[in-house]
Parts: C-alpha cells; sequence; structure tokens
C-alpha cells in the first residue's frame, strides 16, 4: 500500500469531498495563496476557484459567523480557524448558534459545518498558539471532535466530518504534519465512523488512551516498557466526542489498569473526562487508580527547554504506568 504524509492526507480528505459535493466549500485566513499557514490546502484554490476557496479578514468571530449562515442555506462550510486557542474568542458562537439549533428546533435545523484547526506544542509556538482545548470543547453539547494521529486516521475522519449534518471540530498537531509524518493510506475511497477508536497495539497489563502526537509517544515508551517486562495496549479515542467507552471497557477487562496521556493542562482536560467515564460506569473492572498524564495547569512556555519540560513525553508515561504495577 502506498505511504503519504499526514498534510497530504488531510489535503485529499478535502479534495475529494469538494469533488464529491459541490456545496463543500472552504475557507480561512491564507487559504489561497498559501493553502493554509501550514499548506495542508494548497492547490484548491487554483483547482476550485473563488467561489469555493476563500480568505478572510483576522475575524474569527466572523469566519464561524459565515459558516454558520452559510450551513443553514443548505452549504457544507469548512472553516479553518488557524490555532486552537483561537476558537475562544468565539465561543458563544459556536456554543450557542452553532451547537444549540438542532436540539432546539427538534431537528428541524441542522449546521453541517466542519472547523478545522491546528493545535500542539513542542515548536517553541508560545502560550496562544501551541494549545489542545479538547477538554474544552467536550464539554459543548451537539459538537463532535476529532483528533487523528495518523495520516490513514486523518484522511477517513476528516471525510466523515465533512459528510456528518453536525458541527464537527477537527483538530490536528502541528508536529504531525512539520515531522513529515507518513503511513499507509489506501487509494481507494474510504471513510472512518466517528466515534470510534482504534487499538494501536495490543497488550495484557496496561490500557493506555493517548492522543495525537502523544499516541506516538505512548507507542515509544511501549517498547521501552517491553524491555521491563510491562506489556501495554494502546487506545487511540480517534474521536473524543462522541468518545468509544466499549473498547476503553474492553481492554480494562483484560489489564485492569488505566493510564490516559494527552498534551492538555490536567484540570478540565480530556483525560479528566475519560477517567471521570471509567470511574462512574467501569470501576469494577479496576485493579489500581487510574493515572493522569498530562500538562501542568500553566501557559505553555516560549522557551525551548521548559516547553520541552512541560510537555508529556515517554518518561513520564513509564513513571505513570509502573507506578501501578
Amino acid at each position: 500500500m502506498r505511504e503519504i504524509t499526514y498534510l497530504q492526507a488531510i489535503h485529499e480528505a478535502v479534495d475529494e469531498e469538494m469533488s464529491r459535493d459541490e456545496k463543500v466549500f472552504v475557507f480561512g485566513e491564507d487559504v489561497r495563496q498559501w493553502g493554509a499557514p501550514l499548506g495542508e490546502l494548497k492547490g484548491l484554490f487554483e483547482k476550485y476557484g473563488p467561489n469555493r476557496v476563500l480568505d478572510t479578514p483576522i475575524s474569527e468571530t466572523a469566519m464561524i459567523g459565515a459558516a454558520i449562515g452559510s450551513a443553514a442555506t443548505g452549504m457544507r462550510p469548512i472553516v479553518h480557524i488557524m490555532f486552537a486557542e483561537f476558537l475562544t474568542v468565539c465561543w458563544s458562537d459556536i456554543f450557542n448558534a452553532m451547537c444549540k439549533p438542532r436540539y432546539m428546533s427538534g431537528g428541524k435545523i441542522m449546521f453541517p459545518v466542519t472547523i478545522m484547526s491546528y493545535c500542539g506544542a513542542g515548536i517553541s509556538a508560545a502560550g496562544e498558539h501551541s494549545g489542545c482545548l479538547d477538554g474544552m470543547e467536550m464539554s459543548i453539547p451537539g459538537l463532535k471532535i476529532v483528533a487523528p494521529s495518523t495520516p490513514y486516521d486523518a484522511k477517513g475522519l476528516i471525510k466523515s466530518a465533512i459528510r456528518e449534518d453536525n458541527p464537527v471540530q477537527v483538530f490536528y498537531h502541528k508536529n504531525l504534519i512539520l515531522s513529515g509524518l507518513k503511513g499507509e493510506v489506501p487509494e481507494k475511497e474510504y471513510t472512518i465512523p466517528l466515534g470510534k477508536a482504534d487499538v494501536k497495539r495490543e497488550g495484557s497489563d496496561v490500557t493506555v488512551v493517548a492522543t495525537m502526537l502523544m499516541t506516538h509517544r505512548a507507542l515509544a515508551a511501549a517498547e521501552k516498557l517491553k524491555a521491563k517486562g510491562i506489556d501495554i495496549e494502546v487506545i487511540d479515542p480517534r474521536s473524543l466526542a462522541p468518545i468509544d467507552k466499549e473498547t476503553i471497557f474492553k481492554s480494562l477487562k483484560k489489564t485492569g489498569k488505566l493510564v490516559i496521556m494527552v498534551e492538555e493542562p490536567k484540570t478540565g482536560s480530556s483525560a479528566s473526562e475519560i477517567a471521570a467515564v471509567v470511574a462512574e460506569e467501569a470501576f469494577d473492572l479496576l485493579k489500581a487508580p487510574i493515572k493522569r498524564v498530562c500538562a501542568p495547569d500553566t501557559a505553555i512556555p516560549f522557551t525551548p527547554a521548559l516547553e520541552k519540560v512541560w510537555m508529556p513525553d515517554e518518561d513520564k508515561l513509564i513513571k505513570a504506568v509502573t507506578e501501578i504495577m
């Protein structure tokens, strides 16, 4: 099977859906000339023209408002909000105007909006261009969230997100693009259902749930732990809303131990929500306390040395795993 980069997978997903459905269009800052800041949409303007690939002013509230309005008329907008932190300036529009009307209208009003945003630290982009807001957005009723960690997952999940009749937030980690991460992706069309996790590595001793870049760090830690005789199972949720509880519970029936690794401050993180779900619905499966490997409750440092300390890594995961063995 062919291998393509994470960036190419994002591009293919958007390109194929724009080709498939003329109601799909994309807009955001610098999407025409640059194809977005990291280039994942490059070439779409030349292919689809100015009516379907639009540049916007630097106004996230206007962009989200335009997405809501166009979706209300039957379009399927893809709005590129550069960095996750920028979503906070249009929180009311997302929370109230975009995500509530389907429920409040008894299902008569649908806003099939796809929001695409970079997230993640590790490149010294400082506190306002590096965060992950997964846990914050998980608290919004009516919003679905995907966070792919591989090229295969990125393409399949983004295609499903664009076809979804509810609003979907797509987070993708900058490091997965900038590192040139490659993976096998079929040439034949495929989609990945929202709300379905993937077991990236089977194991018998400890269940590790990890997202995006942390999935790769968990897999690296697994090899180090294997040398110590500890066999961890790595689960990538892929979708954070809805979360695939059943896959996590199935793993816990085997291991009885859970560590959750995410790149967010611990308080209110997606790790906190996953831990709460397990404690509430599968407490009898646990043989040890749940561990969370997260970032500290601080802003993300600009200095590379401090940023490295701030980020969860293999050593922190190994420490958490060994503590519950």
